[in-house]
């Protein structure tokens, strides 16, 4: 029999707030957080606005500088956000062994600094090309995707399951649903996950630039840069940040009189087998992954109220996910809310999914919905309630949160309201 998974605990370090709480706030009031970039020079780049995080000291977190000097950017958030998500659980310390708590956690490769790899490449222009550029043992440590939740595995004396996933921009809904198996099948009974990513370096930047993936329409304008479902949207922005949430077996969670947030209830995962970068015009991929994670949640398309989109602002994108939610849902589409974070974010990319999940929790626990900002112009073939601009007060019973990513891979979670 598979095991009841509760959320006990939320953490988050967001463009648009340094905590669970804060970036809440921020979604319902429908703030931005993109503005323009100032990790690295903007000199001849199209693309000139991202997410950033803000006022963040990573030493409140780890005060302990042989732990932080191994954490990349990206890492120092999903580090941040996990001290503060295990502080949410209130887990009295020794009620789990280590062998009972794992981690898994959605992030990506962090890449070099713009300086950093200019002076590479100039070591090996100078001395033609005869020696190898000088780097500290560290910079492999700092890049690593593993280390960010090594060291949560460190601080939190969790000995159990140990994963981390790359899947792209769906990175930590997979991450999520993973731990939430692992907890079903027993082999844990408290598990670490969500996910981070930091990817506003100067090398990330100019490649979705190159891809033709980012918006350069508003560097004047940042705020209204992020645009998903709106006719005039032209392209996503990059955003940074990390969010982690606890997960706990239920029985375990209702005995120690846990802050149970909600109830984790349904996960499934496709792959398009289409292209690399476009949706599928048919939203077959999306359709596959959303109708089993209602299926594995044993619920309906009228039991939802509510879904987190992927929402990136892309043409292909929104269209693509529009189209699925109508196959899946039905005339119950038309019923729905649908709102993107990443109107006010940015692109999270390996740490979005885990952010569409808090915002689905918090909307299960407080009955209002998001917005979708900068859904200023409708675009006549998405005809949907996208939530635009302004939160909506609705009752919300169940949740469902999309992550659709590069590759073409997909996950779909859902979550459901505390129930005996």
């Amino acid at each position: 029999m598979k095991r009841r998974v509760a959320i006990t605990g939320l953490g988050a370090v967001t463009p648009i707030g340094n905590s669970a709480p804060e970036t809440w706030n921020s979604l319902i009031n429908g703030r931005s957080g993109v503005g323009h970039i100032t990790t690295f020079p903007l000199q001849n780049q199209p693309v000139h606005i991202a997410g950033l995080v803000k006022d963040f000291d990573l030493t409140t977190y780890v005060p302990e500088y042989r732990m932080r000097r191994y954490l990349s950017r990206g890492a120092g958030y999903g580090v941040a956000a996990f001290m503060q998500a295990m502080a949410d659980a209130q887990i009295p310390p020794g009620l789990y062994q280590p062998a009972e708590k794992g981690v898994v956690i959605g992030c990506g490769v962090q890449y070099p600094e713009l300086e950093r790899m200019l002076a590479m490449l100039y070591q090996i222009e100078t001395t033609g090309g005869k020696q190898l550029p000088q780097c500290a043992p560290s910079d492999v440590l700092i890049r690593s995707h593993n280390v960010g939740m090594a060291t949560m595995a460190l601080l939190g004396e969790c000995q159990g399951p140990l994963i981390g996933i790359s899947t792209a921009c769906a990175s930590s809904a997979h991450a999520i649903g993973e731990a939430f198996r692992c907890i079903q099948d027993g082999d844990a009974r408290v598990m670490v996950t969500g996910g981070y990513d930091a990817m506003t370096s100067f090398i990330d930047v100019l490649g979705f630039t190159l891809v033709g993936a980012l918006t350069s329409a508003y560097n004047d304008d940042p705020q209204k840069a992020s645009r998903p479902f709106d006719r005039d949207r032209s392209g996503f922005v990059l955003g940074e940040g990390g969010v982690v949430i606890i997960l706990e077996e239920w029985e375990s969670a209702v005995s120690r009189g846990a802050p149970i947030y909600a109830e984790l209830v349904g996960f499934a995962s496709s792959l398009n087998a289409y292209r690399m970068t476009d949706a599928p015009p048919n939203g077959d991929g999306p359709i596959q992954a959303m109708a089993r994670a209602l299926k594995d949640a044993d619920l309906k398309s009228e039991d939802i109220d509510y879904i987190v989109a992927h929402g990136t602002s892309t043409p292909s994108n929104d269209s693509c996910e529009t189209t699925a939610i109508k196959a899946v849902f039905g005339s119950d589409a038309y019923r729905l809310a649908i709102s993107s974070p990443k109107s006010m974010t940015g692109h999270l990319t390996a740490g979005s999914g885990a952010l569409n999940m808090l915002a689905a929790v918090y909307a299960l626990r407080d009955q209002i919905i998001p917005p979708t900002i900068n859904q200023d112009n409708p675009d006549p073939r998405l005809d949907l309630n996208y939530v635009p601009n302004v939160a909506q007060k609705r009752p919300v019973r169940a949740a469902m949160v999309n992550a659709f990513a590069f590759g073409g891979t997909n996950a779909a979670l859902v979550a459901r309201q505390v129930t005996n």
